[in-house]
């Protein structure tokens, strides 16, 4: 592997494994459960960690740890781990560094099944969750006891986009000696890198932009090698491992990763200021939006304000309902990060079980509407949305 530092696009597309006697241009798969040794020494020292090599593709494997590097690289990390999926990497996380009695301080505005490990699951072992609003960063350290040890956010935030300080959080995880983990998924490495603003671990789920085309599930996990230490040791024994396919397929996403992520970019600015003047709509969210409460902040820490626009349809919950089955171009689902623009209602679909004041809180009101802008022409998108609204 070349030491060498390149710029980022450059080291998305060489950053490679070393080449087989084939001399391949392009990595190959290497789909093997488990790789040969030489002799009985070679097995002992391999075993002992006293020589660095593969041995089971459960522990490693050529195409995740080529995977790997890559997002270390891109995101300035010493280390890292890949798993199966996001949340794979989400829980595995936690649950390697977290102990019985420990305390987590969170942003209240995270993905779902994040929100069901922190009060749901995690409760079980006694690992208890205090939540902070996203837009009153002012009362973070109120939540902090001496049994914290995790400090977590997502920014941008799933599904309101809220954008929060990561210099502010940096410096609060290491006043109070906390371990700083941010969700980077709505970013990606290309715009934001959270190690930059003092954090210690930054996730991915790799099945949203990184991969971008809709086609595997994936994760990640990179940071201080100490910490990931903890979490490789944790993942070997526990078996979340990404697979050698999808890592294959998830590395050569990233040799497109910086072009794809600017057109998404450059399609969703686009959309949401058509939205902002649509007489349909009572407010809009992008973090590159001017009207953004934090785009003071989104200007700070991002390139560019990413490919997901939240918006208010007037009318609440029948309107957004009524607008989803207008639709015509834009898909459906449950997936962000495509090339294809994808068009979700969370009130009456993906946060529907909760209560309106729990909604409320995240900033989910009966009207949001959250796009995934893809990679069609913008015009062709606009004109979707256009006539669903009118």
């Amino acid at each position: 592997m070349n030491e060498e530092k390149w710029n980022f696009e450059t080291e998305a597309i060489r950053t490679q494994l070393e080449r087989t006697n084939f001399l391949e241009h392009s990595t190959p798969l290497y789909l093997t459960s488990s790789f040969v040794f030489e002799d009985a020494e070679d097995m002992r020292a391999s075993f002992t960690e006293e020589k660095e090599r593969n041995i089971y593709s459960r522990f490693s494997n050529p195409n995740t740890s080529e995977f790997v590097e890559k997002i270390c690289k891109m995101e300035g990390a010493e280390s890292g781990y890949a798993f199966a999926t996001g949340m794979a990497a989400v829980f595995s996380t936690f649950a390697a560094l977290l102990n019985s009695g420990d305390h987590i301080v969170s942003a209240r505005s995270v993905f779902g099944s994040t929100h069901a490990l922190f009060t749901t699951y995690f409760p079980k072992w006694n690992i208890s969750t205090s939540y902070f609003n996203i837009n009153e960063p002012e009362t973070i350290e109120s939540f902090i006891t001496s049994n914290t040890k995790i400090l977590y956010a997502e920014s941008p935030t799933n599904p309101a986009i809220d954008i929060i300080d990561l210099e502010l959080l940096g410096s609060i995880a290491k006043k109070h000696n906390l371990i700083l983990i941010i969700d980077n998924c709505f970013a990606t490495p290309y715009l934001q890198q959270p190690i930059k603003f003092g954090a210690h671990l930054v996730i991915h789920s790799a099945t949203k932009l990184i991969d971008g085309q809709g086609r595997v599930l994936g994760g990640v996990t990179v940071g201080s090698a100490d910490l990931i230490r903890d979490i490789y040791l944790f993942s070997r024994n526990t078996g979340p491992a990404l697979s050698p396919f999808n890592a294959w397929v998830l590395s050569k996403s990233l040799e497109t990763l910086s072009v794809r992520v600017d057109k998404h970019c450059e399609n969703a600015l686009k959309v949401a200021e058509f939205l902002e003047a649509h007489p349909n709509v009572n407010w809009v969210k992008y973090p590159f939006l001017k009207s953004h409460p934090q785009y003071e902040v989104a200007k700070k820490q991002m390139k560019l304000g990413g490919n997901i626009v939240a918006f208010e349809i007037k009318g609440g919950i029948a309107a957004g309902r009524k607008f989803i089955n207008t639709i015509k171009m834009c898909s459906l689902s449950a997936n962000l990060g495509d090339t294809r623009s994808i068009v979700t209602h969370p009130a009456s679909t993906t946060h529907s079980k909760l209560s309106e004041d729990e909604r409320l809180g995240v900033s989910i009101t009966d009207g949001l509407v959250r796009v995934s802008v893809g990679l069609e022409h913008v015009d062709d998108i606009i004109n979707d949305l256009k006539q669903a609204l009118n």
